[in-house]
């Protein structure tokens, strides 16, 4: 089978599936595993990666206004690859290339190639996504195999948190703007020990007045910017920090875009972060290419 993936989190269950080979074009968002860079790319942002946060949120808020494309498809060479799969997506109008131009360009390949859209907004979604994928492709029995371990880090986790006393959490899924955290992350939050006093698990996130966190008092607040790297997160929060310094609680920033961004099996990795954020002692704390607390910022 020939699959396309224009979805990071896509290509990431493709891979570990042990599919790679399989894998004939994938996203310019693509970089897990390092393996695959280098596969054909069909996708590119509108989006300058040198803006600031608060620029990225207001061309955004234009393009989406405009109804017009955050990301382009090349839709030439997704015919001259001939793919017998597409994943893509109709969840976040900002993650990935719309909908309506995958099946457009789909529409268009003599191959007739098959278009699955993953929607998760759970954690079992998402390995309800594994399963999907794994059918499509012929690996069903890995793909149980890959849940199952991935069922079980996360039940070890629970157990090592069992019976001690929830962390007042909030996340913020973007900084300027404020955005609250929303779909998985709630229910990651939750399994690692936490009380997520703003996030509305399985809704997207939404713009919050910073007052809000302020008046949620949370005991810890991560940083979790869609899309951005730990220190490219760590950037936008130096740039804010008068914000977090009215705050009474620890502030951490994580690597957004390698894990809590990205609904695949490193969700997984994610639940481990937070736990390590919010119980040290129970959980090994996070490694520092994962997260990073902020000791100036209080």
């Amino acid at each position: 089978m020939r699959i396309a993936s224009l979805l990071p989190s896509a290509t990431e269950i493709v891979c570990a599936l042990g599919l790679e080979n399989d894998l004939v074009a994938v996203t310019h968002e693509c970089d897990y595993p390092e393996s695959i860079r280098g596969k054909p790319v069909l996708t590119r942002s509108v989006l300058s990666g040198t803006r600031s946060g608060a620029d990225v949120d207001r061309h955004i808020r234009e393009l989406v206004h405009q109804g017009s494309s955050i990301y382009s498809l090349d839709a030439p060479l997704l015919e001259a690859l001939r793919p017998d799969l597409i994943l893509t997506q109709e969840l976040c109008e900002v993650c990935a290339v719309s909908y309506p131009i995958v099946e457009r360009a789909a529409r268009r390949l003599g191959s007739s190639p098959q278009l699955v859209s993953l929607e998760p907004e759970t954690l079992d979604d998402v390995f309800e996504n594994i399963r999907v994928v794994g059918a499509l492709a012929g690996r069903s029995d890995t793909a149980e195999r890959l849940c199952d371990s991935l069922r079980r880090r996360v039940t070890t986790v629970e157990q090592r948190l069992a019976g001690r006393p929830r962390r007042k959490v909030v996340c913020l899924e973007w900084i300027d703007p404020p955005f609250n955290c929303g779909h998985w992350t709630p229910e990651l939050v939750a399994i690692a020990g936490g009380d997520e006093r703003l996030g509305v698990a399985r809704q997207p996130a939404h713009l919050i007045d910073w007052r809000q966190v302020i008046d949620a008092d949370p005991e810890v607040v991560v940083v979790m910017a869609c899309g951005f790297s730990l220190d490219r997160s760590l950037r936008e929060v130096e740039t804010a920090g008068g914000r977090f310094e009215a705050l009474r609680a620890q502030t951490w920033v994580v690597d957004g875009n390698a894990f809590f961004s990205r609904p695949g099996p490193r969700l997984v990795d994610s639940v481990e972060i937070m736990a390590g954020i919010l119980h040290p002692g129970a959980v090994d704390a996070p490694h520092p290419s994962a997260a990073r607390r902020l000791e100036s910022v209080r």
